[in-house]
């Protein structure tokens, strides 16, 4: 009896319920092609989601607090740019060359994109600017700036060293599965994880309760900056160079992982558990979709579906409490 009402709670478990569509997604797209569940293919989706669902995590905090941020993609190309720059031995037609290591390299990178995420925080927290119009808003700033540096020009000449780390088959799962601990015992067994659900269920019954939701939304904006810079740190290695061009859409599939996962958008409520799934589910469904060679217009137009029926079921979960 113990066992199956250890069972029973965790199917009613909201992750289960999405945990169980997706073991269903991937049944039904091996249906239509047998390659979906070979090694080599699945390897290949863990490394695909990896990338993003790091990125998703940040925002993940970010909207637990209540919040929102599109700048992940302005970010990702920030942070790139500056770790490229410090580890490049090729000289760029804009930059003087640093060539100053590995370890100052991925410092550069996170440092940018916690400035990018404190940038944020600042004005969304303590000159109370919608997160909306400001994340938005950096967004192009990031993107802007990325360019001005570059000259619109990939820096080239990224250490071999760092290329083979960063490519080993398991090295962004890896970095992925430490952050997701890192962040799901932060958010689950630290009074900051606590303040962070707590300001996303009541804000203002928290402030009145002697927290300071300033500093803590702040800090929030700031993980998100540092975990959507790994994401750019480690493009550099996937893609050989430091892309002076910004990943469009990134953003929007870090926010439907999070609400595919049963995040809720009006804030409180969310796991790091269903936010490795809700990317994983994105992962699989962009993957399926091009090996049953669905053209790449009626992709963009299932992803947005996908995206707003995510939305929708959020609202409708909201309503039910």
């Amino acid at each position: 009896m113990t066992a199956q009402r250890g069972v029973a709670s965790l199917l009613r478990k909201k992750e289960a319920g999405i945990f169980l569509a997706l073991i269903a997604l991937m049944i039904l797209i091996t249906l239509f092609n047998r390659d979906f569940a070979s090694l080599a293919n699945l390897s290949s989706i863990c490394r695909q989601v990896a990338y993003i669902a790091i990125a998703a995590l940040g925002v993940f905090v970010v909207i637990v607090t209540g919040g929102i941020d599109l700048s992940i993609a302005g970010t990702v190309a920030l942070s790139g740019v500056m770790c490229g720059w410090a580890l490049a031995t090729t000289q760029h037609r804009y930059l003087p060359l640093l060539e100053l290591g590995p370890v100052v390299a991925v410092a550069m990178g996170l440092l940018a994109g916690a400035l990018a995420g404190a940038f944020n925080g600042a004005i969304v927290c303590y000159l109370g600017v919608t997160p909306f119009i400001v994340t938005l808003g950096s967004m192009w700033m990031a993107k802007g700036l990325v360019q001005v540096l570059t000259g619109g020009e990939s820096l080239l000449g990224i250490p071999a060293g760092f290329i083979e780390v960063g490519n080993w088959i398991l090295f962004p799962v890896i970095v992925l599965l430490a952050v997701a601990v890192g962040a799901h015992i932060s958010l689950t067994y630290t009074a900051f994880g606590r303040r962070l659900y707590a300001i996303g269920g009541n804000e203002e019954a928290t402030r009145l309760s002697g927290i300071n939701v300033r500093r803590v939304k702040f800090m929030a904006y700031v993980i998100c900056g540092v975990l959507s810079s790994i994401t750019g740190i480690l493009y550099v290695a996937k893609f050989r160079s430091a892309l002076a061009e910004p990943h469009q859409g990134m953003e929007l599939d870090a926010i439907a992982a999070a609400v595919i996962g049963g995040t809720s958008l009006m804030g409180g409520e969310g796991s790091v558990l269903g936010v490795l799934i809700g990317a994983m589910v994105m992962g699989v469904i962009r993957n399926g979709l091009v090996l049953v060679r669905v053209s790449s217009h009626w992709q963009q137009l299932i992803i947005g579906a996908i995206i707003v029926l995510a939305a929708i079921l959020d609202v409708m979960r909201s309503r039910r409490k």
